[in-house]
């Protein structure tokens, strides 16, 4: 019987799996974004405005030869504006490159799959469609962005005409 015992405790061990999310913060917020699509942060960046652009839109930044929109998460989650320049990620979806505008990077964090938990039931549709879940951390909560979900091509998409 032990041994059956140490194969079910193996197997649910095998099941866990292990993932880097790179940390940001939007106000007291932490949010998490899976490494594998960040190609590079840009501190202190200052986006260019965009007139009559839909109000996700944080504006337009050079980066390496190239244009490239940004999306405010402020904006997408009804926070007021930011005074002063803001942290970018840029990131990598299926609909190509874009910026994320945050507050601040943290630090890369290893999170196990054991401390998911997904979107509550209660959390509004606007909301669900942009988080994944959340890991639980020793002192709060890593609450999971998805790249696809931010991309500004998809936003457009899901705007009301």
């Amino acid at each position: 019987m032990s041994s059956a015992v140490s194969a079910l405790h193996r197997k649910e061990k095998a099941a866990v799996s292990l993932a880097e999310m790179c940390s940001v913060r939007l106000g007291k917020t932490l949010f998490g974004v899976p490494i594998t699509h960040i190609l590079e942060i840009v501190g202190g960046a200052r986006p260019q405005p965009v007139p009559l652009a839909p109000s996700y839109v944080g504006g337009l930044i050079h980066y390496r030869g190239d244009v490239l929109t940004t999306v405010s998460l402020r904006q997408l989650l009804d926070l007021p504006p930011r005074d002063g320049p803001q942290d970018i990620l840029v990131l990598e979806s299926s609909g190509g490159c874009f910026g994320l505008l945050v507050d601040s990077v943290g630090e890369v964090l290893t999170v196990s799959s054991a401390d998911f938990e997904p979107n509550p039931s209660i959390l509004d549709e606007r909301r669900r469609a942009l988080f994944v879940g959340a890991y639980k951390l020793k002192d709060s909560l890593l609450v999971m962005l998805d790249p696809e979900r931010l991309d500004p091509m998809r936003l457009g998409e899901a705007q009301p005409a």
